[in-house]
């Protein structure tokens, strides 16, 4: 019985042995294979760069969408679909029709109902049907407007940027001028000699053009410092060099690379649009064949203690649009910068 407790001793003690030894052989084998790593640090296997490569493509696919998982991203893609959605179906959404929304009623001011889910306002119209086709024009105001402001903005911030000279000086002052008065009363001076122009008084379609007109200086600025960088660069001069001429060097190889930040500010500006129509109806320079919300705040601030409802829907409404396109417009901004991923 000692005799095979000692020879159990002696195979267990060679193993431990046997499996020392291989332990240390094989970090003396991977130390020597590996050495190159310690004295070349830009040393690779072939095989995890080729795994790191199809990982990264795979993952690069959806990283763009991955970063608007943001909490407050989502809630202002939902708060935009809302406002976006009332804007383009509310003849399905409204309780009643444009033409009842805009009629005339006894029961001034009269409260929530069965009938009238957010009470009444002047003249007994419901303000939730008032609140939904003032959607589509707060957005019919806006995104034309926008589109008008970046096609013609950016057009003029390239060819600024790109000639540079007296060209650049000339049009730069001009935007300089623009840009030192305040917006709103901009707005009015250009809605009243339109509307005396034209004589019809405010319409949306001046309204469109006169905030289309004000924001060309501030596209044309935020360009032009991009385009002046990205000239300089040497797949510019290549694309010079190679014969390319300067419409199709400034529009077609500057412009896709610096229209990032338009992008972005584009989801901002679209809140700001909003919010500078409702200011714009609170001082009466509305369209009054349209609803909108800041003529809706007017025509109930001086019945606040007896019909709230009247003004407090509208300028939720308001405050849920812009802060909608701000919070988007910070998603999208994180997305489209790598610099953020991390913040």
């Amino acid at each position: 019985m000692q005799k095979e407790i000692v020879h159990e001793t002696k195979l267990e003690e060679e193993r431990y042995t046997k499996g020392v030894k291989e332990i240390t052989f094989n970090i003396l084998k991977w130390t020597a294979k590996n050495l190159k790593f310690i004295f070349v640090p830009a040393s690779r296997l072939e095989d995890l760069t080729v795994r790191e490569f199809n990982y990264e493509r795979n993952r690069s696919k959806r990283k763009f969408i991955r970063r608007f998982k943001s909490v407050l991203t989502i809630v202002g893609i939902l708060l935009v679909f809302f406002i976006a959605t009332m804007a383009v179906f509310p003849h399905w959404i409204s309780p009643y029709t444009f033409q009842e929304a805009v009629g005339v009623y006894p029961d001034w001011w009269g409260a929530p109902s069965p009938t009238h889910l957010l009470g009444k306002t002047r003249f007994g119209r419901d303000v939730l049907s008032r609140l939904i086709f003032g959607a589509r024009t707060s957005l019919t105001v806006a995104l034309p407007a926008i589109a008008f402001s970046v096609v013609f903005g950016v057009m003029i911030g390239v060819i600024a940027a790109y000639y540079g000279g007296w060209v650049d000086a000339v049009i730069m002052r001009i935007i300089d001028v623009l840009l030192a008065f305040p917006s709103l009363i901009l707005a009015l001076v250009f809605i009243a000699v339109l509307g005396e122009a034209f004589g019809t008084g405010p319409q949306i379609d001046h309204i469109m053009l006169a905030w289309g007109i004000l924001g060309i200086p501030y596209y044309s600025r935020l360009i032009r410092g991009n385009v002046l960088q990205a000239k300089e660069l040497p797949y510019i001069q290549a694309a010079r060099v190679s014969g390319a001429g300067n419409s199709r060097i400034m529009f077609k190889h500057i412009l896709p690379n610096v229209i990032q930040p338009i992008i972005i500010s584009i989801t901002f500006d679209i809140g700001g649009v909003i919010l500078s129509l409702a200011g714009l109806s609170f001082l009466g320079f509305s369209d009054y064949r349209m609803i909108d919300w800041g003529n809706e705040i007017s025509v109930g601030r001086a019945y606040l203690y007896i019909a709230p409802w009247a003004s407090l829907w509208p300028g939720l409404f308001i405050l849920l649009s812009v802060l909608g396109f701000m919070l988007l417009g910070d998603g999208l901004r994180d997305a489209l910068d790598p610099r953020l991923k991390n913040l």
